[in-house]
Parts: structure tokens; C-alpha cells; sequence
């Protein structure tokens, strides 16, 4: 009888640890690869006021220009949803934007109201301070579509529209090199109109396309700078000057 006793003791004792077990495993933390990636660091969420009310664009100025950026705030500006992107601040009259510590995508998107679609253009400045791939993906609405002009990627040199009929900056006809120093300003430009998209740096023409039976996309990776944004890849920036204007067809 006493061995009978002490054999069900041992046997409730066993019972109890593997619930105990169970309960532990059922509590346990997801592993960190199993997590879903956060889309913003902390310092990143810190640095992007809200867009809040705004009224921008304001006034044309005599050339017809209407400024997107009011030099002092990012009014009007989100941050653009990457995974884990670096830092967004005003300073000194321009957006610094700080590549994040992995590198990926960093960037704004417009969030204040309507734009126009066609007939338009549009405009900023922008320098590479560190890194060495695209310091300036513009991405823009062409009537119901998107599409992107990439300036400085696949290493530091390509430029070329993203996507023309699936075909991204690096394939297409558009594709383009150039010499790009780091801490020097370049006026990127970019003109819609009904029937045509033409792309300028510094007044020099780099993309010429006609759109009639052309499919135009932009890259999943910068769909969240749709319908209007910067971005930038491994790469450091600045930007001013953003505005924006009617054009006759």
C-alpha cells in the first residue's frame, strides 16, 4: 500500500510539471525573425510632425510656381511607410533626410490634398551627403498611373524612368548615367502632359517618353511615395525647393 501511494505521488508530480510546461511554451515570445518588421524606427516617428491642416500649395510665383515645402516644416509632408527608415528633419531651409541603420528606404510622401495628375510639373533640389546609391526617387502621378525618376541608383550613376511597361530604370529606354558628386545640388524636373513625360537634370533633358499605349508603374518598393514623394536608397540626402506648377499642354 505504501509503495501504491508513493507511486502516485511521483505520477501527480509528473502530471503537474508537464502542465506546467505547456503553460510556460503557450507564454513563450515570438522569436524576433518570426516578428512582422516595424515600418518606422522611433527616431523616425519623432522626427515627422503631423501633417495637420495646411494650405499649401500657396500663390503661384511669376514663372507660375507654387512651393510644396515651406522651408521651415515638413506641413504637408508624411513620413513615407518603409521599413525601417533613417531620420526626416528641417534644418537651415532644407529636408535632411539620414539613411536608417540598415539602410534601406527613407523618405516623404505628400499628404496635403489634392495634386494635379497631368499637364504639370514639378520640381526640387537635391545632394547625395553619404552613401552611394539614389539620393532622389521623385515619384509622380501621370494622370491615373505613377511612376518614378530615379537619379544616382544601381550604384551611384543610373538614371532613368521607373516602370515603363514593367521595365525599371535599369531596362528601359530612359536608361541613363551620370556623374554624381557628393554635396553638390542638381535641379531635378519632371514634366506631364497629356501625351508626353520628359524628365531634366539641371536643365538637360533625360527622358523624352510618349505615352500613348505605354503602361507606367513604379517599383513595390516605392509604392508608399505615391502619389507624390521622395525617397532615397542607402544614401544620405538633402532637399529644397520643392514646388510645383500648371503647364499648357
Amino acid at each position: 500500500m505504501r509503495r501504491f501511494e508513493i507511486a502516485c505521488f511521483w505520477s501527480a508530480c509528473v502530471v503537474l510539471a508537464a502542465a506546467v510546461m505547456v503553460a510556460g511554451c503557450a507564454k513563450a515570445p515570438t522569436p524576433p525573425d518570426e516578428k512582422a518588421p516595424e515600418s518606422k524606427s522611433p527616431a523616425a516617428k519623432e522626427a515627422m510632425p503631423a501633417a495637420g491642416s495646411v494650405k499649401l500649395p500657396g500663390p503661384p510665383d511669376a514663372e507660375g510656381w507654387m512651393s510644396i515645402f515651406d522651408g521651415k516644416s515638413l506641413a504637408g509632408w508624411k513620413m513615407s511607410d518603409f521599413v525601417k527608415p533613417g531620420t526626416v528633419t528641417v534644418a537651415g531651409g532644407e529636408i535632411v533626410l539620414k539613411m536608417g541603420k540598415e539602410g534601406d528606404l527613407t523618405g516623404i510622401t505628400w499628404a496635403g490634398g489634392e495634386i494635379l495628375r497631368t499637364n504639370y510639373e514639378v520640381q526640387v533640389m537635391a545632394k547625395r551627403t553619404d552613401g552611394g546609391d539614389f539620393f532622389c526617387a521623385l515619384t509622380f502621378p501621370v494622370k491615373a498611373a505613377y511612376a518614378s525618376f530615379v537619379v544616382g541608383g544601381w550604384g551611384g550613376s543610373l538614371v532613368g524612368i521607373s516602370c515603363l511597361d514593367g521595365y525599371d530604370a535599369s531596362e528601359n529606354e530612359t536608361t541613363k548615367t551620370m556623374t554624381f558628386e557628393t554635396g553638390t545640388w542638381y535641379t531635378i524636373r519632371v514634366r506631364v502632359t497629356d501625351d508626353r513625360l520628359q524628365a531634366f537634370i539641371d536643365d538637360e533633358k533625360m527622358a523624352d517618353v510618349e505615352l500613348k499605349d505605354r503602361k507606367l508603374s513604379v517599383r513595390w518598393e516605392v509604392e508608399a511615395s505615391q502619389p507624390l514623394g521622395l525617397a532615397a536608397w542607402c544614401t544620405s540626402a538633402n532637399w529644397k525647393d520643392l514646388r510645383v506648377r500648371k503647364i499648357s499642354e
